[in-house]
């Protein structure tokens, strides 16, 4: 009987914390480019609510940290430890409740800070203020793999595992939670085999199927670029009875929006727009994206009319607009919004000064790009992989080759992560530039650019190695491979494919 009691105060504690917290990332990356986390935004609206954090603020804006856990570990000095947050909480006379600790974990997941949120966890477990459940493991499997890496996450593995076994025995049913956490640990390239084991153990264990486990599915095949295994992943949600939501509709709005497949990214826009529900800002900031591919200036503008509503509009949301009215080719309302964040959020990350470039750049304004290159380095501001990238691509439209040669090269001289290497964006910024160097029939620079996007599973649509194939079209060069090589990376050919591959048989020795 005890038991049950604290578990459903644990349970109340929950619901309180998850009413009042803000929309959180559960995937690691921290990128420097607007539409860089476009694909995390996906997986940020697995567990989104609010855009605000109700409790952390008061009225007027002001955060009270005394009354907020999660602020007290955010706002801690570098080499102070999270213990001696807890012990000041507590001795406030406030208990560590299992929703505060789930409160603090989504913040500091969200603010990248996974030391912090490692140590919270560890301390929980050691001190255990309250009972820990198989959330509490999750969280801390989750942080050690993250930190030290899978090996050091075994023991911590071979702990959630006996948990689970105890559980069973006692017949209580494990939460979706649990297997969500392992999902994502062997999300790598080398465990992705184990994913079946995972749902093979979720079911055996009863565990009730949940929409956020299909999502986590999902998004995993869309950052492969593998169309048919979202669409696999979301009937198999149908299947077993499984509601899709508005998160279910944004990946695949997005996955097929990335494929230019713009007639069923169209359809999945208009039931995001059927399922959302209050003011998301994350959805809402997918769907300015989505329109913006698709064209929709109206639908973009009474959006972002809605963002503007909100009581904090984020440097975020700015820069998606920014780059969607550019992208329908409404460059003067790009800057203008652009110059209204500058004036209200201030600049304060080289982010900033990237979409603005991003945009100049994509049009060929090589000049006004060099503008906002002087004004960030003028600033104080270093410029990154991703803003010589961006110039790349502005030199080549341009055809000043011998001088988008050198920002790639400065770029990759530069540490860039490999969620960057692999974001939308950053493939189809090398993309465009491929373009360029195949307009020009250079070959070789094609094909060194090519292995990046290959590297990263862009080469599964047919416009990417189409791209390729005009290099050799316009330098009259013969290779026998290129269809071999299409079609075992994974890519469909289309009408242009055999349009071009017909043209470089014509300069067959």
């Amino acid at each position: 009987m005890r038991s049950i009691i604290a578990v459903m105060r644990q349970r109340e504690s929950f619901v309180r914390a998850i009413r009042r917290t803000t929309c959180v990332q559960s995937s690691s990356p921290a990128v420097n480019h607007t539409n860089y986390q476009a694909s995390n935004f996906i997986t940020t609206l697995i567990s989104s609510t609010k855009s605000l954090d109700e409790t952390c603020t008061g009225s007027d804006g002001e955060e009270e940290p005394s009354k907020c856990l999660s602020l007290r570990i955010e706002k801690l000095p570098k080499g102070v430890t999270v213990g001696s947050a807890l012990q000041s909480w507590m001795g406030n006379g406030f208990p560590v409740h299992g929703g505060d600790v789930y409160h603090a974990i989504n913040r500091l997941r969200k603010l990248g800070r996974n030391k912090r949120a490692l140590e919270l966890m560890e301390w929980i477990i050691r001190e255990r203020p309250y009972r820990p459940g198989e959330l509490e493991y999750s969280y801390l499997l989750e942080f050690t793999v993250k930190l030290h890496g899978i090996s050091q996450g075994q023991g911590v593995i071979r702990l959630a595992l006996e948990y689970m076994k105890k559980m069973r025995e006692l017949g209580f049913r494990t939460s979706h939670l649990v297997y969500n956490r392992l999902i994502i640990r062997n999300s790598a390239p080398g465990r992705r085999k184990l994913i079946a084991k995972d749902l093979a153990l979720m079911k055996a264990d009863k565990a009730t199927p949940h929409v956020s486990t299909y999502h986590i599915l999902m998004k995993l095949e869309a950052n492969e670029h593998n169309i048919d295994g979202v669409l696999k992943a979301f009937e198999g949600m149908k299947k077993v009875g499984v509601e899709p939501n508005e998160v279910s509709y944004c990946i695949l709005a997005m996955a097929h929006a990335v494929a230019r497949l713009y007639t069923v990214a169209e359809a999945y826009t208009e039931e995001i727009e059927r399922f959302i529900t209050g003011d998301n800002w994350s959805t809402l900031d997918i769907l300015m994206i989505l329109y913006g591919r698709l064209g929709k200036e109206k639908e973009l503008e009474r959006t972002w009319n809605v963002i503007k509503g909100f009581h904090h509009v984020r440097s975020k949301s700015y820069l998606l607009a920014t780059e969607a009215f550019a992208r329908i080719g409404n460059l003067d309302r790009a800057e203008e919004i652009w110059l209204e964040m500058k004036n209200v959020r201030g600049l304060k990350e080289t982010e900033q000064f990237n979409s603005l470039l991003s945009v100049y750049c994509k049009c060929g304004l090589i000049e006004k790009a060099i503008g906002v290159f002087r004004e960030m380095t003028g600033n104080g501001f270093k410029p990154n992989s991703i803003t010589y990238r961006h110039l790349a691509l502005g030199c080549a439209k341009s055809k000043l080759m011998k001088e988008s040669l050198k920002n790639i090269e400065m770029g990759l001289n530069l540490k860039t992560s490999k969620s960057v290497r692999s974001s939308t964006p950053w493939l189809e910024t090398t993309l465009s530039i491929i373009e360029c160097f195949a307009e020009k029939g250079d070959v070789e620079n094609s094909e060194k650019l090519f292995e990046e996007v290959k590297n990263a599973k862009y080469n599964r649509y047919a416009f990417v190695y189409n791209a390729l194939f005009k290099a050799y079209v316009k330098a009259k060069v013969y290779d026998p491979n290129l269809f071999k090589r299409m079609v075992l990376g994974g890519a469909r050919p289309d009408a242009e494919t055999y349009s071009l591959l017909k043209l470089v048989e014509h300069y067959k020795p």
